[in-house]
């Protein structure tokens, strides 16, 4: 199989407007949306990671089915976005007022901390200690 590389996530929210702005805030820039079916919007980062929203979440639960209960089904649990300085990836957090979930978590290979956007979808900033290598133990 030749797979070059993850064309995009998709996750899935409640508001367009909503989402659009915290992730604007990370740096994403809004491509096009809501477009087809289901119907899904589009942000790119200029380091080329796409996500793609589909918008038709339901209900006002703000839990992560996935993350925020004791059954662990199978599933997605979270993106990882490399950084290469997580302690300033943490002020530019905190002065965003985004607070963190989780962490900062150090292992042998990474340091890293996790946030939740607004739809309580996790997202991880990950600074390896050689930058584009992954993590061996952890979440």
């Amino acid at each position: 199989m030749n797979i070059q590389r993850i064309n995009h996530v998709g996750i899935r929210v409640m508001d367009l407007s909503v989402t659009r702005a915290f992730y604007e805030q990370l740096g994403f820039v809004f491509v096009v949306g809501p477009v087809g079916p289901e119907p899904v919007a589009i942000m790119k980062h200029p380091c080329g990671i796409v996500l793609n929203f589909i918008l038709n979440a339901t209900g006002e639960d703000k839990q992560n089915l996935l993350m925020d209960h004791q059954e662990k089904p199978t599933g997605y649990t979270h993106i990882a976005l490399e950084v290469p300085d997580l302690d300033a990836a943490c002020t530019e957090l905190d002065h965003l007022g985004i607070p963190l979930t989780e962490g900062p978590i150090e292992l042998e290979d990474a340091r890293f901390v996790f946030i939740r956007d607004p739809d309580a979808n996790v997202i991880e900033f990950n600074q390896p200690v050689t930058p584009g290598a992954f993590k061996t133990r952890g979440h």
